[in-house]
């Protein structure tokens, strides 16, 4: 197996070295996938001396049919949805609005929760790095770069530690780059390739997110 990564901030800093290019920009802005992805995105915004926030993907599945994934929506009010998989399902239209009531509010306490009294982040136009811990099938992250491109972001960066051969690949097509630092042909679990992968509470993103803002003030 390759080298596992000792924790999350060890990861952050080694892809943040892959990164450099885009340090110092005032049109950059770091996203992590809570919670996980946050403690390494962390590492690569301070890095690159740009502005960290969160962006939140909840998947829609339907009752029955949890292994379908209908859609996803995502912070900043958007929805995609799989057409083929709603096309396939009877009654999947209340289903679908069930489910997007239901994930929604869940979206919008995190992001209370995360943000606390301080506003998403404005991305139209903006070069989006997207970071997570790892990815496996890269559903989340998939959907997250469809919510960014619905958003009007310039450019959007996938940044990971490790993740799939094949997976890393369809998400350099669909983002405009794509960066995994490992790509291990015989991936089985993200969890695999860290000494400590230790579960991120709520209360570690927040703090994070409010030390990250506490630092933008001062740059600013």
């Amino acid at each position: 197996m390759e080298r596992a990564f000792l924790n999350r901030t060890e990861a952050g800093r080694l892809l943040a070295e892959k990164l450099e290019k885009y340090s110092n920009r005032n049109d950059l802005v770091v996203l992590g996938l809570p919670r996980g992805g946050v403690p390494v995105a962390y590492e690569v915004a301070k890095h690159l001396n740009a502005p960290l926030d969160v962006f939140i993907v909840r998947k829609l599945g339907f009752p029955g049919f949890e292994e379908l994934a209908a859609g996803a929506i995502a912070s900043g009010g958007v929805r995609v949805l799989n057409e083929d998989v709603v096309r396939a399902i009877p009654y999947a239209t209340e289903a679908i609005e069930a489910v997007t009531a239901k994930e929604t509010a869940e979206l919008q306490r995190r992001e209370q929760i995360y943000r606390e009294e301080r506003p998403p982040p404005a991305l139209r136009d903006r070069i989006v790095i997207l970071v997570d811990d790892g990815l496996a099938t890269g559903a989340t992250m998939r959907a997250a770069v469809k919510a960014l491109r619905q958003q009007g972001a310039a450019k959007i960066v996938v940044a990971v530690p490790v993740g799939p051969p094949d997976t890393c690949e369809e998400l350099a097509q669909e983002a405009d780059e794509a960066i995994c630092l490992s790509t291990p042909p015989f991936f089985q679990a993200v969890g695999q390739y860290y000494e400590d992968f230790s579960q991120t509470s709520d209360d570690d993103v927040r703090e994070l997110l409010t030390r990250a803002a506490r630092a933008g003030e001062t740059r600013d």
